[in-house]
């Protein structure tokens, strides 16, 4: 084994030492709080300084050897002048030098020396602030299946001036393209379930599908459709430079005709072109209830989660620090939660790809069991030049090309991510709040049908939701803007709020917690702050941005709207126990407790009933 490894070590930092050689471009990140932590790395700024007595060495040198797609990894590091801001980059795939990059077409750019961001990093003195004396230090790493080999680097200069110093071993899984990660949701009908996944396998190398079928009786295959895309569809950087990383194939698979109610198996599987199989573990889900039924169902909000490592990498305290909470409370409580609503900012990837990855093994145990609906977030979609509302650059150039392939909604166009899906006495109504929305707009048209299409006798519980807060904020920039909302944010939709009596209206975007009263034109229409009962005046709105992303301020006037505030990490859960009995419940992510809840209580006549500019302005009765 020595033998071996040893001169291809050499041959990899032999090539390392060309690749690197009269480095130029440069270029500059600020350290602003909140930003993706890849971003801090300076790529095109690192050089080779390659030092003979320095080591890393990863054991073990292959991973799930029993089928796991997550494991844990040893990184020995020896250096004889070790520093604070010594640091650790995971590159995957493992030979990250120049001769791996693409052609750079854009002539005031020239080749990057490095290809691409690590996937991860962390300080070489991690939990041993000793390393600074003895240049020796054990790090664990906790890697997931990417499809690729892995291999760790030490640098030094910090991340503004990265020095490679040594380049580790390769380490891989067994079988990098086994198929990962399941993603379940609702199909365009109430009886159909979506299960996507990713892998290796392109459709040429091997046949997709699910195996499934009712818990302990016959299960049948469904085929799978397969979907990727390349640099080239990426909008900017660093989605189409350092931030790049090849997402491999997703896959998704439609189950119909479910059983309501009904307890159901599936599996994984791809056919390969050697006739072999290549299967997943056993996963299990519950098809939906009939729209309408009467029966216990329970869906949790939120917004704004992001990713974070469990190793500690990237310094996730200071950058996700709830992400992780909010994942543990939920899994926790897998058997009392029927569906998932993220609605928008999902990963915080911010053009760095490998990102997503991450963030689906972090869901995994929730998404592989439960309906998993996701929203578009600013974070996911806005480009400049790109169809998006705003202009800004925040989806860091991927344009929502992750979002919209990574997980499937019932939309119609998954471009536009605006649509609407029914669990049982629930009537849900998402809009895109990164496309126009308001009145004359296509997604306006579609908002109005959407309310309006709901049978209230059926579907008591009809809930809007956006990622940016369309609705009522007392946060610290809106605020200043003296409009508590998004500019434009409610002015063409709260008459379609009031005129079809939405019960409660979602925001993330806001990285924080906040209710108000049930509300029309910045008027509260009640005095009542913890049960509600009979007509259905106005509308509460909720944000519920404080997933696990860096926290919010609020603005220091308290509108008079504003029934509860809380600067911290929580999720909503909503129970609907019956037609006329609903339970709201704001948690936090740190215990899982209730801070905030109300009760509404109400018959399908209330709902009937004629309110302010909630009914026809004439009748036939003149």
């Amino acid at each position: 084994m020595e033998d071996s490894v040893i001169p291809f070590q050499n041959m990899i930092l032999i090539l390392l030492v060309v690749c690197f050689a009269n480095l130029s471009f440069v270029s500059a990140h600020s350290n602003g709080f909140g930003e993706q932590p890849l971003s801090k790395i300076d790529i095109y700024k690192a050089i080779v300084e390659l030092h003979e007595s320095a080591t890393v060495t990863a054991n073990p040198l292959v991973l799930g050897l029993k089928g796991e797609d997550t494991e844990w990894v040893t990184v020995e590091v020896d250096y004889p002048n070790p520093s604070s801001d010594d640091w650790i980059g995971v590159f995957s795939p493992a030979k990250f030098n120049a001769s791996t990059c693409p052609p750079v077409n854009e002539p005031k750019e020239q080749n990057p020396y490095i290809c691409s961001a690590p996937i991860k990093y962390k300080y070489a003195n991690h939990s041993n602030l000793q390393y600074t004396k003895t240049g020796k230090n054990s790090l664990k790493f906790q890697l997931i299946n990417q499809r690729e080999d892995f291999s760790f680097a030490l640098f030094s200069g910090g991340l503004s001036n990265p020095k490679l110093v040594a380049v580790s071993n390769f380490i891989s899984f067994a079988n990098p393209k086994a198929p990962v990660y399941p993603r379940l949701a609702q199909g365009k009908s109430w009886d159909e379930m979506t299960v996507t996944w990713t892998s290796g396998y392109d459709i040429n190398e091997a046949i997709p599908y699910v195996e499934w079928g009712p818990k302990g009786g016959i299960q049948i295959p469904s085929p799978a459709g397969t979907l990727t895309f390349d640099r080239n569809s990426m909008c900017g950087s660093p989605a189409r430079s350092v931030g790049w990383r090849d997402p491999g194939f997703i896959h998704t698979s439609f189950l119909k005709n479910l059983w309501p109610n009904s307890k159901y198996t599936y599996r994984i599987i791809h056919l390969l072109s050697n006739g072999s199989y290549v299967r997943s573990k056993i996963y299990s889900f519950k098809s939906s209830p009939y729209p309408g039924q009467d029966s216990l169902q329970r869906v949790v909000i939120f917004g704004d989660m992001g990713k974070a490592e469990r190793d500690g990498s990237n310094e996730y305290s200071d950058y996700q620090p709830g992400s992780l909470n909010t994942t543990d409370q939920l899994i926790k409580d897998l058997k009392n939660i029927d569906i998932v609503f993220h609605i928008g900012d999902i990963t915080y990837s911010n053009g760095y790809i490998s990102q997503w990855d991450q963030f689906t093994a972090q869901v995994e145990p929730i998404t592989s069991t439960l309906p998993y609906m996701i929203a578009s977030g600013n974070h996911e979609r806005d480009w400049p030049n790109s169809g998006s509302f705003y202009n800004t650059t925040d989806s860091g150039g991927e344009c929502g090309v992750l979002a919209e392939t990574m997980y499937y909604v019932p939309a119609e166009n998954r471009a536009k991510f605006w649509y609407s899906t029914d669990y049982g006495m629930f009537h849900f109504c998402i809009a895109d709040s990164e496309h126009d929305w308001r009145e004359g707009s296509e997604q306006y048209k579609f908002i109005e049908h959407c309310l309006a299409s709901v049978d209230r006798r059926k579907q008591p519980w009809l809930i809007f939701s956006a990622h940016r807060v369309l609705g009522y904020s007392s946060n610290d920039w809106y605020g200043k803007e003296g409009s508590f909302e998004e500019p434009m944010g409610r002015e063409s939709l709260q008459k379609l709020w009031q005129k079809y009596k939405v019960d409660i209206a979602f925001y993330g975007h806001v990285h924080n917690y906040e209710r108000t009263c049930p509300i029309y034109q910045n008027q509260c229409v009640t005095s009542e702050k913890s049960h509600y009962s009979g007509t259905v005046k106005g509308t509460i709105h909720v944000v519920v941005g404080g997933g696990g992303s860096h926290l919010s301020e609020f603005s220091q006037v308290i509108p008079n709207w504003s029934i509860y505030r809380d600067y911290d990490y929580g999720f909503v859960k909503l129970t609907a126990f019956n037609h006329s009995s609903l339970l709201f419940e704001y948690k936090k992510s740190r215990d899982g407790n209730v801070y905030d809840s109300f009760t509404i209580s109400r018959d399908y006549r209330d709902v009937l009933a004629c309110v302010h500019d909630g009914c026809e302005a004439t009748t036939a009765a003149t």
